[in-house]
């Protein structure tokens, strides 16, 4: 006999942002003072990275908890209403228990569906993708998605090839139901033949990564995704209020924005003053556009998120 479903709604929508930084900013000078062999320039020139924040005293959950507080509470939905939690990170310290579920119990959401989900820098993106299809199978409703790291626990100082990228931080969105689509169709995929470029050491758990391999995967790729995200949303890039890319490198940033045409958007740089935050770079780089008025609200955003797997995604939405 046939199983039945629930209807969905027409779409999903973003209605808010939220996000959290740890106060201890890291600046390129501190690092060589710590004995990183290095200079500012060269951080500058290869990443373009000024300074980063660390967490000391939070954990990965405290920040998911702060990021997530001020999206709900900018959303004007009840923490009561949402029904599903997905965290998207790569940096718990322990594969159980989730981080999804503790997280929902502090925010004070009673039984939701509740998951952590691991596709490194592309997770936030996955993640939405993974919110949207859903809210609109009718799985859920209301959906609270951050991306949240503490990559600091995993940073090898002596390794200037990672310490110097990576950072702490979080970022949220609260997604709900709508009569019409703010979530446009996912372009995603992977390059597993590359796994190794972005990896942790067995005998330590720190990162390393081969930079000019990523470098390379990233800007042959991201790219082509970029604008068939556009074409599948039906958008043209020169439509595009902003680009918000995963803020791996800014030489990838600007090379990708570039190559994409989108001549009339706000490009996210925030891994200037933030560095690498992997599946939180993207909601934090957005969220704070969103604070300083750049992006108006209901207009076409882009974002990209890839790294490693090697996995990408990427998706155009409305901007809450």
């Amino acid at each position: 006999m046939p199983i039945t479903t629930p209807a969905g709604p027409a779409g999903a929508r973003i209605v808010s942002l939220g996000h959290y930084q740890p106060d201890y900013v890291v600046t390129n000078h501190d690092l060589i003072a710590r004995g990183v062999e290095t200079d500012d320039e060269w951080i500058k020139s290869r990443v373009g990275i000024a300074e980063r924040r660390f967490a000391q005293h939070e954990s990965l959950l405290d920040m998911a908890e702060a990021a997530s507080s001020k999206a709900i509470a900018n959303s004007g939905i009840p923490a009561s209403d949402i029904d599903l939690v997905i965290l998207a990170t790569c940096t718990q310290l322990f594969a159980v228990p989730n981080g999804s579920a503790e997280l929902a119990h502090r925010l004070g959401i009673t039984s939701p569906g509740a998951y952590d989900l691991n596709a490194a820098c592309a997770g936030f993106a996955y993640a939405v993708a993974a919110a949207s299809s859903a809210i609109m199978t009718g799985q859920a409703r209301n959906v609270l998605v951050v991306g949240a790291e503490k990559l600091s626990d995993w940073l090898d100082f002596t390794d200037r090839t990672t310490c110097i990228i990576f950072a702490d931080g979080a970022g949220a969105a609260v997604i709900t139901a709508s009569d019409e689509i703010g979530i446009g169709p996912v372009v995603w995929g992977s390059d597993g033949a590359n796994a190794t470029a972005i990896s942790t050491r067995p005998e330590t758990h720190a990162l390393i990564q081969d930079g000019q391999t990523v470098y390379r995967w990233a800007t042959s790729t991201v790219g082509g995704v970029a604008l068939e995200a556009c074409e599948r949303a039906g958008v043209r890039p020169d439509e595009l209020a902003a680009f918000v890319p995963h803020q791996a490198n800014l030489r990838i940033i600007d090379m990708v924005a570039k190559k994409l045409g989108a001549t009339n958007a706000a490009i996210a740089r925030d891994i200037v003053t933030s560095g690498n935050t992997s599946s939180a770079s993207i909601p934090i780089a957005w969220s704070k556009m969103l604070e300083r008025g750049e992006i108006p609200s209901g207009r076409p955003v882009l974002i990209v998120g890839f790294g490693a797997g090697l996995t990408y995604a990427g998706q155009v939405v409305l901007s809450p």
